[in-house]
């Protein structure tokens, strides 16, 4: 059901060649950039037409609009399980008990008497947010990608989300009561990559956007890397992975159960096990069987993904190789179930998000562990970060001098104009003293 690569024996090589012995899923987004250009740009000068069109052709729903009735989204809050209600209240009150503590005050620096640089955080105007309406509906990712914003203070959110036939063209009513819990009043019926793009552009309806962030599938992150320069993103998230870093310590019963989580989001959801103990992996590899068996999306999602080339059982000689292997494979979720797992969390350099012990799993992380699940993919977790409020946050440096402290540093300034041969940067300066340099 899941294959095996065993790294121990030999020692681990360096970087990219460790990289590349590690499973990972395909996810061509460059291939799909040429697919969804042509959408993009129809999007930019046909708009809301544009918009219906591709609802039809590939939601098979005609809609009169694209914006959701306000009368919707109350509807939907309405006759929303009063039991999901109390689940999703749950997750904004502890996602947003985390985020507002990661609001940023402004701080100033005095460099010299009289100068001073102070930077400024300044919370983008106006974001664009995608709710996936695909295999599953995702309203924890409405919370995960609203609260943030909305603790950075953007004046101005606006989510999209594919329109449901057997909704009569509306988003899912899961996915509007969310936005009305969360205070979201302005909603649209599109998906894939023409959101994408009513966002960037704007349309006869939807204002456009400084940003756009939301997880989706690969048009979504194509269309995110070709607006890339136009409006700001999160990231080009790829398929769902979690990576387990294990010894003899784990139970195979928890460990398999988390693989399986994951491995139901999509075929090319990635599961991994990285482990020093061959009775864990193969007591982890017996175990998913009779799970697999006894759970749903087995056929289409499941499977796929635990036979996939993106899955396997990594065996490696002890737990310092373990470490690297995890922090090479930079999984977007990764677990330590080990001995000591919260030392050994501290050690971790690359990771998405880390879930320390058996009692920690990725998913308390997914809806109520009050972090967020918005997390880089397919490696990224080596050079990005998750969704926070920092996302959403611009800093500005103001630079304030008075006479004398621009006159204590002018000969620097102009020695260095002249030196990088911009006579014109040491002139502006000279201008404010007579075009004679203080000699300090």
């Amino acid at each position: 059901m899941i294959s095996r690569i065993d790294l121990r024996g030999d020692a681990l090589p360096e970087g990219r060649t460790l990289r590349d012995l590690l499973p990972r899923a395909e996810f061509d987004v460059e291939a799909a950039l040429e697919k969804v250009r042509p959408i993009c740009e129809d999007v930019h000068h046909r708009g809301d037409a544009a918009l219906i069109e591709y609802a039809e052709r590939f939601d098979g729903v005609r809609l009169d609009q694209v914006r959701v009735p306000a009368a919707a989204l109350t509807e939907a809050l309405a006759a929303l399980d009063p039991l999901v209600r109390a689940a999703l209240e749950e997750s904004i009150a502890r996602a947003t008990l985390v985020h507002a503590e990661q609001r940023r005050a402004p701080h100033t620096v005095r460099v010299v008497p009289g100068g001073t640089v102070t930077e400024k955080w300044v919370p983008v105007e106006r974001v664009g947010l995608y709710a996936p309406g695909g295999r599953s509906v995702y309203p924890s990712s409405v919370i995960m990608n609203a609260v943030p914003a909305q603790q950075a203070g953007v004046a101005s959110v606006a989510l999209a989300s594919p329109p449901q036939k057997e909704f009569g063209g509306l988003p899912h009513p899961t996915i509007l009561a969310a936005c009305a819990l969360l205070g979201i009043d302005e909603v649209y019926a599109a998906g894939g990559a023409q959101a994408v793009a009513m966002f960037a552009y704007g349309t006869e309806t939807c204002a456009p956007a400084n940003m756009v962030t939301g997880p989706g599938n690969i048009w979504v992150a194509a269309a995110k890397r070709y607006f890339t320069g136009r409006i700001g993103i999160d990231t080009e998230a790829g398929p769902t992975e979690i990576a387990v870093l294990a010894d003899d310590t784990a139970d195979p019963v928890h460990v398999a159960s988390d693989l399986i989580s994951q491995a139901e989001h999509d075929p090319l959801a990635a599961a991994v096990l990285v482990t020093d103990s061959e009775e864990l992996a193969n007591a982890v590899a017996k175990e998913l069987e009779p799970q697999v068996a006894a759970t749903k999306h087995v056929e289409d999602r499941i499977l796929p993904a635990l036979n996939g080339r993106q899955s396997a059982i990594v065996l490696v000689d002890g737990l310092d190789e373990g470490l690297r292997v995890v922090d090479a494979y930079g999984a977007e979720h990764l677990e330590i179930q080990t001995a000591d797992a919260a030392a050994v969390a501290e050690r971790v350099k690359n990771a998405g998000a880390i879930f320390v012990g058996p009692w920690s799993p990725v998913s308390l992380g997914d809806y109520c562990a009050g972090s967020n699940h918005v997390l880089p993919t397919g490696g990224c977790a080596c050079h990005s970060s998750g969704l926070s409020v920092q996302s959403f946050l611009r800093g500005i440096h103001v630079v304030d001098y008075t006479r004398d402290a621009l006159a204590d540093v002018a000969h620097h300034v102009v020695t260095l104009a002249e030196a990088e041969d911009l006579p014109a940067h040491g002139a502006a300066v000279k201008a404010r003293f007579g075009w004679k340099v203080p000699n300090r």
